[in-house]
């Protein structure tokens, strides 16, 4: 793309209209200087203004053209009544031989059916469309909107072939600010959307990449904000992340902006910061975001299990196709097993194991780390450790630290249970390295408490104090309004991760490491 001083385009032209009236070919520039540097309300009125122009003087191709762009302007900030509008209006503009203005009219229809929700009927038109494409701009902009269709559709890996022809196109030469810009965003969107997480982030870095050449551009607006949030937290950069996702949420207006609070919930969530959390998802659930599995997890750390479980079963149940599925099964695998509850565990962690595509090294991660844990906590930390080793090596191709800290601590709880005292410290103190770099205070003071409680959930605590008193089961389970058989699995998982055989030799830790009153 032909490089420019924004700004001074910018500062040029808007001075020369204020003088007198700019030429139409002059209005064309700046709606694109207004649109780069972030003036998106002054866009639609200098290109209403160069169609009326270019009407004017009679050249109504070029009239055409400029109404177009418009449409397309107008899409974008999901004004679809007014871009149809528009669209009506050139229609009766285009001459019936003229087939490249043919092909934009057909364009501007498969993208209002695109995002009026109606994929397949967009993706029939983009197909026609495309072939009467003839610069690099329409080019782009019909192979993205192919791409996008196809997503919609479930069709991943047509999508992904898609996305990337357009981007061949948009990182060549030729193709403006506007089509460039949303491009980026539009394919980081569907990649995110798709689980396919390293594409997304080599597309996030291409995009600061093009953006940091371009002076005076205002980078990563609307909902591309909150991905550059989401690449930022997933790569350990919290800081960062909560800073764009802040930005985000003073930029998104009501009806989007509820994804934005939505990843300030999360990355405040990871640092620990609970309040704020519980703050931002609120928020988030205002504005009609989906807040789970967000909430969920955070209720859980704050020992609400209760309140976690019916948050995850009911979004679980609300949509069974939800593209959110994955990770709410992973969520539903760690509450199950804070909570005893095997079965749930491993049925969980087996239709999670159903997604792990091949395409999508993040969702293969996300399955063997939910398999390892579900296996430690059915009593097969040996079957557990190969599953959990993938993860982690899946993790650090994605270049995703936390994610891989976590598992490290998996693999250091086999590796207890096993016998193998070494190889868990080792483990437990590269994930303490981690968490203490990234800032995750919460991870660190349950590893502290951890150290303490030989690994026990707040649950097993709760249930070792009582065993610890000479309380039966049955009394157990009548004191925390549990079931015989629950209490009867605490109990098999406090043996276990205590390393005991008895009742009594359980006691005796509880008493040794200060877990109850001497």
């Amino acid at each position: 793309m032909e490089q420019y001083d924004w700004p001074a385009e910018y500062a040029e032209l808007t001075a020369a209209d204020q003088r007198g009236q700019l030429p139409p070919e002059d209005l064309d520039r700046l709606a694109v200087a207004a649109f780069v540097l972030g003036h998106d309300d002054e866009v639609a009125g200098y290109r209403e203004r160069a169609h009326a122009e270019h009407l004017a003087r009679g050249d109504v191709l070029r009239a055409v053209r400029s109404a177009f762009w418009l449409g397309f302007h107008l899409q974008q900030h999901g004004e679809l009544a007014r871009a149809a509008g528009w669209r009506a209006r050139i229609g009766r503009l285009v001459p019936d031989d003229n087939s490249e203005l043919s092909g934009l009219l057909l364009m501007a229809d498969a993208a209002l059916l695109m995002n009026s929700g109606d994929p397949a009927a967009g993706l029939a038109l983009f197909d026609r469309c495309i072939p009467l494409a003839v610069d690099p701009n329409t080019i782009a902009l019909g192979t993205l909107g192919r791409g996008n269709c196809l997503g919609m559709l479930g069709r991943h890996a047509e999508a992904l072939t898609a996305l990337d022809e357009a981007m061949v196109t948009v990182t060549g030469s030729g193709v403006g600010p506007e089509v460039a810009g949303m491009a980026y965003c539009s394919v980081i969107d569907v990649c995110l959307r798709m689980y396919d997480v390293r594409r997304a982030q080599e597309w996030t870095q291409a995009l600061t990449g093009w953006c940091d050449e371009q002076s005076g551009l205002v980078p990563y607006r609307g909902v591309c904000l909150v991905h550059r949030a989401q690449i930022l937290q997933l790569r350990g950069a919290w800081s960062e992340a909560a800073g764009a996702a802040e930005d985000a949420c003073r930029r998104l207006s009501p009806g989007a902006v509820g994804t934005a609070w939505y990843r300030l919930a999360e990355v405040e969530r990871h640092r620990g910061r609970y309040a704020a959390a519980e703050c931002a998802y609120q928020a988030a659930g205002s504005d009609g975001a989906e807040v789970q599995p967000g909430l969920s997890r955070l209720r859980a750390a704050q020992g609400n299990h209760g309140a976690a479980i019916a948050g995850l079963e009911r979004a679980l149940a609300e949509d069974p196709l939800s593209q959110n599925r994955p990770v709410l099964l992973a969520a539903r695998v760690e509450v199950a097993i804070e909570c005893g509850d095997r079965e749930t565990a491993r049925t969980a962690a087996s239709e999670l194991g159903e997604f792990a595509r091949a395409d999508s090294p993040y969702l293969q991660a996300l399955a063997a780390y939910s398999e390892g844990a579900a296996r430690i906590a059915c009593g097969d930390p040996r079957g557990a450790i190969p599953a959990l080793r993938r993860a982690w090596s899946l993790w650090q191709q994605l270049e995703m630290p936390y994610e891989g800290a976590r598992t490290r601590l998996l693999v250091g709880r086999a590796c207890r249970a096993l016998g193998d005292v070494d190889a868990e410290q080792m483990e437990i103190d590269s994930a303490r390295a981690v968490f203490e770099r990234l800032g995750a205070v919460a991870d660190l003071a349950a590893l502290d408490q951890s150290d303490r409680t030989g690994g026990l959930s707040p649950r097993e605590l709760e249930v070792l104090r009582l065993l610890a008193t000479g309380a039966t089961n049955r009394a157990v389970a009548d004191q925390l309004f549990l079931s015989e058989r629950t209490v009867a699995r605490h109990v098999s998982n406090i043996f276990g991760k205590l390393g005991v055989a008895s009742r009594a030799a359980a006691t005796a830790y509880a008493y040794e490491h200060g877990l109850v009153a001497g």
